[in-house]
């Protein structure tokens, strides 16, 4: 039987980058895929969806090229080309992914793996059964798109966003349940293809991790642009046509029935962990997630867990850095546990969404005297410039130390923007290090100087309130 320093159970975001930094610090390691490095987030997440959302967006772009003085004709798409664009470029990376475990000589196993102790994995590689032992293990299977009771998806009238990245053909009309980060870019990227796009979505508010404020503004900027919404929804029945599905819903207590060709359930996920045979461990699953403790270790000493199969937010950076600290802790190394309200959430929609920190109702429930200061793309030169000025940055800040709390962006580029504020929370910067900062001009960047100096009644380019 082998034997390892370190056995990683899956090749996502999380798993391959855990197995690099520990074959870096000189562990002998293997990493166990079951169907494609990368994961979720490179084959079927990411990636490809950004790479849909570029397509959409250079589309939209060309429709209104006579707004910057260029005359085209009247463009068209190739639905089918603009699907395997991003189903080429998540062939690209992952490839790059197997170069680089190559060159850091990682061991890669195809295959299935489960615990036959806390050392010993079973691996099942297409009927080819085999042991091996690792002193460490880190478990990174991910998650799978959660199904509803009564609305199991088929893959074709009911589909999960796996299935949304690979239609044959674009559809007239689209209901998505689920108004979270997922649910949203996917109706960014079919109503500007030109699907009528209507959005269900349980709660009072759309995107519920974002700030209230920002999301009001998504939802007027979306309803512009056609998407309809529906809130306080409750799913009831449905019944399937040979080309339409008729869904029966309670709105704010009133039933009603909405149609449309396909029916995408975005409602959230549930981590993979039924098939690793974790009874024979000691670690603890809580609401389909595996428990651990800051460092990543579960209940079970020298087993680990990181990425979406773990705690929230589910997000691809968050798993690549909790991969880092899992291997950094197995080396005896002192890794910097995760502060959540560090990390940076972002949704490639149109316009784009970033946050980082608290919201400004968080900010206020959890006892703060806050400062609040805002910023409209509207007043910037370059957003101008660029032909996109629907947009607001927001920050929040702590009245008593100047600390930011959280920060909240809408509009272009906004998902590049928001790492300036997680560098200073990081850094545990104040109000005075980014009035300080001199942000060159002109660029989009202007705005975030501009939304701190109006929450302490400074702001040069609009009239502080």
């Amino acid at each position: 039987m082998e034997n390892y320093d370190v056995a990683v159970i899956g090749g996502g975001p999380g798993g391959y980058v855990a197995a690099i930094r520990a074959a870096q610090l000189n562990k002998k390691v293997v990493l166990i895929e079951r169907e494609h490095l990368g994961g979720i987030c490179l084959n079927w997440g990411c990636i490809p969806t950004k790479a849909l959302l570029k397509s959409a967006e250079l589309f939209q772009k060309i429709k209104h090229a006579e707004e910057y003085g260029i005359i085209v004709g009247e463009p068209q798409f190739d639905f089918k080309k603009i699907i395997q664009r991003s189903r080429e470029i998540s062939a690209q990376l992952t490839a790059g992914i197997k170069f680089l475990l190559k060159k850091n000589k990682v061991t890669l196993i195809d295959g299935c793996a489960a615990f036959e102790t806390n050392k010993i994995l079973n691996i099942d590689n297409k009927g080819q059964k085999f042991s091996i032992q690792a002193d460490n293990i880190i478990i990174a299977t991910g998650a799978r798109a959660r199904s509803l009771e009564g609305f199991i998806t088929d893959g074709k009238q009911i589909i999960t966003s796996k299935e949304a990245m690979i239609l044959d053909k674009l559809p007239k009309s689209l209901i998505i349940v689920g108004s979270g980060a997922i649910g949203i870019e996917f109706a960014s990227f079919y109503n500007a293809l030109g699907t009528k796009v209507i959005i269900l979505e349980a709660k009072k508010n759309i995107l519920q991790s974002e700030d209230a404020e920002i999301s009001s503004i998504v939802k007027k900027i979306f309803t512009k642009k056609g998407i309809i919404f529906y809130t306080n929804v409750k799913l009831l029945n449905h019944t399937k046509q040979r080309d339409h599905l008729t869904i029966e819903v309670e709105i704010d207590g009133v039933r009603q029935q909405l149609s449309s060709e396909i029916l995408l359930m975005a409602i959230g996920i549930v981590g993979n962990t039924e098939h690793l045979n974790l009874e024979r461990t000691k670690i603890q699953v809580e609401k389909g997630h595996i428990v651990t403790n800051q460092f990543m270790e579960t209940s079970q000493p020298g087993i680990y867990a990181i990425g979406n199969v773990t705690a929230p937010p589910w997000l691809a950076h968050k798993a690549s850095h909790e991969g880092i600290i899992a291997a950094e802790t197995i080396a005896g190394l002192k890794a910097h546990p995760i502060n959540k309200q560090n990390i940076a959430g972002c949704t490639y929609s149109f316009p784009q969404i970033a946050s980082v920190g608290l919201t400004e109702e968080k900010a206020k429930n959890a006892g703060y005297d806050i400062k609040i200061g805002k910023f409209p793309a509207s007043a910037n030169g370059k957003a101008l410039i660029d032909g996109d000025s629907e947009g607001l940055i927001k920050t929040i800040f702590d009245a008593k130390t100047g600390e930011l709390l959280g920060a909240h962006l809408i509009g272009t580029e906004v998902t590049e923007l928001i790492q300036g504020y997680v560098i200073n929370k990081t850094m545990e910067g104040t109000e005075a290090d980014l009035i300080n900062t001199i942000f060159p001009h002109p660029t989009l960047s202007e705005m975030m100087g501009e939304a701190v100096l109006q929450a302490y009644g400074r702001a040069l380019h609009i009239i502080s309130e």
